[in-house]
């Protein structure tokens, strides 16, 4: 698993007035809380989390973050962006315990359609229903993405979570709910057509 390293600072000042100075300075106020610490509030450089923000890790792994040195392992929880200025608002991050599983969304890469039998068809519609699933398992098995092989996907199809190949530690929980929640994640099937049925008589003329 990668290592993601992200510096921060303390964060003393609390308070709007205290974040709006905050991003004036280029900076982020977040917070860290979770495990047996107290929840700590933080500040980071906002040109560097904008930087690593652009790439789907950011989103999904365990990010070091490095207090002069002193590392915490988190996942991010919560992120804040200005309704319509490239900026972040608030970030939340959630301390880990390398022995306690926790639960996190990851991203599904969609690989090899292009060389199945529904990719080589003409008419075929392929479909992501989704696009990133919830797993459970320790810190250590978190994989930053599930790769999802569709080199055999034919006409028809339907990929099921219970049929995502997983790395060995990792389980996906809404699986242990019931056959309901086998929910699709690849569909392939014709594209609709619709024909335009002409009006009787033609029409009216008045």
């Amino acid at each position: 698993m990668a290592t993601h390293t992200i510096n921060v600072e303390r964060r003393e000042d609390e308070g709007k007035g205290a974040s709006r100075r905050l991003r004036r300075d280029g900076k982020i106020p977040a917070i860290v809380y979770g495990g047996d610490l107290k929840p700590v509030n933080i500040q980071l450089d906002h040109e560097k989390l904008w930087l690593a923000s652009q790439n789907e890790w950011f989103y999904s792994s365990i990010l070091d973050l490095s207090l002069n040195g002193d590392v915490q392992r988190v996942l991010l929880r919560d992120m804040q962006r200005h309704p319509y200025k490239q900026l972040i608002m608030h970030l939340d991050f959630q301390r880990v315990n390398e022995n306690e599983v926790l639960r996190a969304a990851v991203p599904l890469h969609f690989v090899n359609v292009e060389k199945s039998p529904a990719g080589k068809s003409a008419g075929v519609v392929v479909t992501h229903e989704l696009n990133e699933v919830t797993v459970s398992c320790l810190p250590k098995d978190l994989p930053e993405a599930i790769e999802v092989d569709l080199s055999a996907l034919a006409v028809g199809d339907v990929v099921h979570l219970s049929e995502l190949k997983l790395p060995a530690g990792v389980e996906i929980p809404e699986l242990k709910l019931g056959a309901d929640h086998d929910l699709a994640v690849v569909i392939a099937k014709h594209a609709r057509v619709e024909e335009e049925t002409p009006a009787e008589g033609g029409e009216e003329k008045k």
